[in-house]
């Protein structure tokens, strides 16, 4: 299995909009059909080195994230995300 994580930090001025982040994330399970495993949450912790929200999405493969990068779902949800000027890390990693 691979594990993908994406911690996610709104600049100010759209801190606003997490719900609809959260939304557009979760929403990726019901449409990307090689998804095993997704969960998103949102941060409590009012920390200067703390991100808004993470993500933790499971897939088979190295191969099948690949396609989850390109998929035409996720395309949108990224597109949104830079639009409001978000700031991204990210890990992959296999597990089993």
């Amino acid at each position: 299995m691979v594990r993908h994580i994406v911690f996610f930090k709104l600049d100010q001025e759209h801190l606003d909009k997490k719900d609809i982040v959260v939304t557009k994330l979760k929403s990726l399970k019901d449409k990307i059909d090689f998804i095993e495993f997704l969960e998103v949450g949102i941060n409590f912790t009012d920390s200067p080195r703390a991100y808004d929200i993470s993500l933790i999405v499971d897939v088979q493969t190295k191969e099948d994230l690949s396609k989850y990068a390109k998929h035409s779902e996720h395309i949108p949800v990224v597109e949104y995300l830079k639009s409001i000027n978000t700031t991204t890390k990210v890990v992959d990693y296999i597990y089993s």
